[in-house]
């Protein structure tokens, strides 16, 4: 979690739903039972301080001054997180992705663990059957020539940012959180709502103050 952010400022700590935003991603992973450790690695003085008041069993590792620019690629992060956490695997996420909730974590770890044998890293991702075009005007993954429904297309998937899962080797051998033959693990629409934009901070919390009516209204 960077201090700073371009697109919606301090975004990371801002309050979402009466809480900061990233309490909902770390308070989620705190209650996986399929995660040993949940470790926050920021640069961000305010949320180190706010993570020892608030979540005192997670590990808080500070970003040295070099991998703090925004340009800098998460899988570089990722390489100096892994070189001080002793894990068989790592799950990664951000706390732009508030209404993940514990249990599809769960279910994205325990596929994983089931397909060792056939994959060597997961990433969520959302399905997307709708007809999509390049810059150039060109068709992806539909012949418009032939106007289907677009339920019946071939689905494309949209990786998600939410979670990602690897050894250190892979990362290592790759430079990269996903492998050469990675697992994808589809999620539904809403809980793949990542924020990047401020309407999209807009939209994420009406749709977990909505669902937490609900839940309400089920009681």
């Amino acid at each position: 979690m960077r201090h700073s952010s371009e697109r919606v400022p301090g975004k990371n700590y801002r309050m979402f739903a009466g809480k900061p935003l990233f309490h909902h991603v770390v308070g989620s992973f705190m209650a996986c039972p399929e995660i040993d450790e949940v470790v926050i690695d920021t640069d961000s003085q305010m949320i180190m301080d706010d993570a020892a008041s608030h979540f005192p069993t997670a590990r808080v590792l500070k970003r040295p001054e070099h991998l703090r620019d925004a340009a800098i690629p998460m899988n570089a992060v990722l390489l100096h997180t892994t070189k001080q956490i002793v894990a068989d695997f790592y799950l990664q996420s951000h706390s732009t992705n508030p209404l993940l909730s514990s249990t599809t974590t769960s279910c994205a770890i325990q596929c994983f663990l089931k397909n060792l044998d056939k994959f060597d890293s997961l990433f969520s991702v959302k399905r997307l059957q709708t007809r999509l075009w390049d810059a150039s005007g060109r068709p992806l993954n539909h012949n418009p020539d032939k106007l289907i429904r677009t339920q019946d297309l071939p689905p494309v998937f949209e990786e998600n940012s939410c979670i990602y899962i690897f050894s250190r080797q892979t990362l290592e051998k790759r430079g990269n959180r996903i492998g050469e033959n990675p697992l994808l693990f589809e999620m539904d629409s809403i809980e793949s709502l990542d924020i990047d934009e401020e309407v999209d901070f807009q939209i994420a919390e009406l749709l977990f103050l909505n669902r937490a009516n609900l839940k309400v209204n089920e009681k």
